[in-house]
């Protein structure tokens, strides 16, 4: 394979040897099996293309100084992914199962795993599919389960810096009681057009407000929200927000560094109290906030007023970070040790 410039790496799709498959039949999972194949032969009917039986998950595996390379939490993916299937009625995927082909699709791929230094992942994307075919609405007979990998780089391009977003009130991420909590791609299908939106304004991403009355923080587009004030990390308690394994990361740690942690309703206007901001996901870990824009009502909330990162922010960072390249200790057991 010709060199990669493992540090102009952009977050996009890049080939690999092998992905992991497994095929649900019979009413049971079958054996993990190695794939060299990037495409997937599936029937015209089946329920994934028709009525949205498709959930995924995304997390990252990284190599340490110590040469040893890790996946971060990946048995809270497990959970995550058996929530959205009983949500959309997909059989559940057992959490040994799902580290066991984690670890298989990492260890297979080994090669394309970046080095420490550069700054730069091995991101992993399980996949679960209804593969049956069904023209009625009902749920699938038959579904596969696939978890392939990409090395990337960072989510933004300036790494970790702030960025402005905006908030958009023309459409909804989810409704208050769908699927906002499960990881499926309709959610990501019904937030492009606020995305592009953004973008096209020259924000890094779209925020939304709550569906039912537009007055509470909802969450980024693809990641959730926290604010800090006053010793104190809160971010928004909602029936449509996804629930996200970095945010409940970053609780943890604030906690242990003696802040006060608070989940709950947060007003649009409380936006002027908070000391520092930030958008978290897997994919960025923290992006931190420079200032939200409602061009709605003609108001920007300042969060950054030197737009650097806070310096609470700058610590969880970088906190997280360590514990996920091997640098400090895991008190947790997050990390798994793939060998």
């Amino acid at each position: 394979m010709k060199e990669i410039d493992w540090s102009n790496l952009s977050f996009g799709y890049m080939k690999t040897d092998y992905n992991v498959r497994c095929y649900y039949r019979d009413g049971k999972w079958g054996e993990l099996e190695l794939c060299s194949e990037e495409t997937l032969n599936i029937h015209m009917a089946a329920t994934c293309l028709h009525y949205g039986q498709e959930a995924f998950e995304g997390l990252k595996a990284y190599r340490g100084k110590d040469g040893k390379i890790r996946v971060f939490r990946p048995d809270a993916n497990a959970e995550r992914l058996q929530s959205t299937c009983r949500g959309i009625l997909m059989p559940e995927f057992s959490t040994e199962k799902f580290c066991e082909a984690v670890r298989m699709v990492v260890k297979a791929n080994e090669r394309f795993i970046p080095p420490y230094e550069s700054g730069a992942s091995l991101y992993i994307r399980p996949l679960l599919i209804g593969t049956g075919a069904q023209v009625g609405v009902h749920p699938a007979n038959e579904y596969l389960f696939v978890v392939f990998v990409t090395p990337v780089g960072p989510y933004f391009k300036g790494g970790f810096a702030t960025n402005p977003y905006v908030i958009i009130r023309e459409y909804d991420r989810a409704a208050p009681l769908g699927t906002g909590t499960f990881k499926v791609g309709g959610n990501y299908a019904a937030s492009l057009r606020a995305n592009k939106m953004a973008h096209d304004a020259g924000y890094a991403s779209e925020f939304y407000l709550d569906a039912k009355e537009k007055k509470y923080i909802d969450e980024c587009g693809a990641a959730n929200f926290f604010g800090i004030k006053d010793n104190t990390y809160v971010t928004p308690l909602s029936t449509s927000i996804l629930p996200s394994i970095t945010n409940r990361s970053l609780m943890q740690l604030a906690e242990d560094m003696g802040m006060k942690v608070e989940r709950r309703p947060i007003p649009e206007e409380e936006l002027t109290t908070f000391e520092e901001a930030g958008a978290c996901g897997t994919a960025a870990v923290i992006s931190p906030i420079e200032r939200i824009d409602d061009l709605e009502n003609h108001k920007s909330y300042v969060i950054s007023k030197d737009g650097k990162p806070g310096p609470i922010s700058e610590k969880l960072y970088h906190k997280l970070r360590a514990i996920q390249y091997g640098d400090e200790p895991d008190p947790y057991g997050w990390v798994m040790i793939v060998d």
